[in-house]
């Protein structure tokens, strides 16, 4: 193993398909133990979870990491606000970024490089329903292509 091998833990599919992603950015995690022996097993849950930046501290709000089982009473809560570990330089971009119209801050991958837990966030726009369908009729054609280019190969 390479000293930056990347582990995914949870991808959040749903962001690409609602959103259209201009840039991302890598931000550590302020976790717990337990949490990041959770995180280990694989039990985290990105779908509805959203950034925020609170004065110059970016938070990730609504980022489900199931309770470690052997945790006990030292399992915090698996819904609570989390810091994410930006430089400030960062934050300040992402605070400019974010008061334009339409943008916001989402979560897109949580895995662990260098046995340390990272997240990527994204700057997202919002997608309308047309684009989404747009989105799906060029998925679809793809498929077609390939299952003809698979076909012809046979």
């Amino acid at each position: 193993m390479t000293a930056n091998d990347i582990k995914p833990i949870a991808t959040n599919r749903k962001a690409y398909h609602d959103f259209f992603i201009d840039e991302t950015w890598e931000a550590g995690l302020e976790l717990s133990g337990t949490e990041v022996k959770s995180l280990r097993a694989g039990r985290a849950n990105l779908k509805d979870s959203y950034a925020a930046i609170s004065g110059e501290e970016a938070f990730i709000v609504g980022l489900h990491i199931s309770p470690y089982k052997q945790g006990g009473i030292f399992n915090p809560d698996p819904d609570r606000t989390r810091k994410l570990l930006l430089h400030k330089s960062e934050i300040r971009s992402l605070i400019g970024k974010t008061r334009e119209k339409g943008y916001t801050l989402v979560p897109t991958k949580l895995y662990f490089r260098n046995r340390r837990a990272k997240i990527e966030i994204g700057l997202a726009r919002g997608k309308k329903l047309y684009d989404k369908r747009r989105a799906m009729a060029e998925k679809e054609a793809r498929r077609e292509m390939e299952r003809g280019l698979k076909e012809r190969q046979k």
